[in-house]
Parts: structure tokens; C-alpha cells; sequence
């Protein structure tokens, strides 16, 4: 508390305030602390070997959709590479690796065949525009807020399975979850 105001308000006044100022601090500390521990809930990761797979993350559908993409990091620690090969989840008849690009001014989507090559010391971003999932045949829409499960299968590392937060339609919140 300044100098001045306690002049102006008068001693008892003053340690009043003073004692106010003291319990705001803490206060002010204790959600700010509430805060840091809420990120972790929102940043979900998962790890199997050398691999770390960060905050698989999918969009709601619409009724009657057939398909939905899933989107993650995989950062790999290790000196070798390793390979996504293989995808499984209950919320679909099957799943699989795609990539998305522009050939041409035309937009394409494909298969990605032999799997994903996670190089040593890197990391590799599936995101809306480029790698990606396919759920395909969903036996159920992915609503929002909530989660789903798929095991993601290495060459090397194994089967891991992660939790894909579901998202709103709109997208684009998600986006930056891939940096």
C-alpha cells in the first residue's frame, strides 16, 4: 500500500487495508495456481517406448456421418525411427492413415501405404490439411466433450492406446494443438 494513502486513511484504516492487500495476493496467487493445473487436463499425452503421442484430438460428426479424422504430435525421443503402422478403434468398423494435399489447384486425399515414418529425434504433426486419420464406418457419432479410444500400433514401440478429446464441428480450435 502506498505511503499516501495510509496518511489519507488514517493508521487503523491503514493496517485495515494493508491486511486486505495481504489476503487479495493470496488469493490472486491461489487461482493463478488453478489455472496452471487446469492446462494439464486440457493437454492430454500418451507414451509407449521412445514415442510421445500429444493430445490426440477429433471432431464432432453430424448425424448420419459415416466418417471422422483424428489429429495428434508424435514427437519421438529415441535415436532410431519408428513407424506408425497400424490404427484400431471401437468407434469405427476400421481406421486408417491418410494424407491430404494439393496437386494442381485440385484437393486430394489417399491411403497412406507401408505406415508413417516417425523419424529419430523428430516429430511428425497429424493435422487437418495434411496427415490425418480416417474413422471409417462410425458405429456411433463422436459427440463433443466427449472421448473416445483408439490403439495406435509402432514398428518398434507397439501397441499404445490414447483417448481422442472430441471437439465441435466448426473446427480450427483445435488447430494449434499440432505445433
Amino acid at each position: 500500500m502506498s505511503y499516501f494513502f495510509r496518511i489519507a486513511a488514517g493508521d487503523t484504516l491503514g493496517r485495515i487495508l494493508s491486511r486486505l492487500e495481504e489476503h487479495l495476493g493470496i488469493a490472486v496467487l491461489a487461482l493463478a495456481l488453478s489455472f496452471v493445473g487446469a492446462q494439464s487436463v486440457f493437454a492430454h499425452e500418451f507414451k509407449v517406448g521412445d514415442l510421445e503421442i500429444g493430445h490426440p484430438w477429433s471432431r464432432a460428426t453430424p448425424a448420419g456421418a459415416k466418417v471422422a479424422g483424428g489429429y495428434f504430435t508424435i514427437t519421438n525421443n529415441g535415436s532410431a525411427p519408428d513407424r506408425l503402422v497400424s490404427i484400431s478403434s471401437d468407434i469405427s468398423e476400421k481406421a486408417e492413415l491418410h494424407e491430404m494435399g494439393v496437386k494442381d489447384g485440385v484437393m486430394t486425399m489417399r491411403p497412406v501405404a507401408g505406415g508413417l515414418e516417425i523419424p529419430a529425434g523428430g516429430k511428425v504433426a497429424l493435422a487437418p490439411g495434411g496427415y490425418h486419420l480416417m474413422f471409417i464406418g462410425l458405429k456411433r457419432q463422436p459427440k463433443q466433450g466427449e472421448k473416445f479410444s483408439a490403439t495406435l500400433t509402432f514398428e518398434k514401440a507397439g501397441p499404445v492406446s490414447v483417448d481422442f478429446a472430441v471437439e465441435g464441428m466448426g473446427g480450427g480450435a483445435m488447430d494449434d494443438h499440432a505445433n
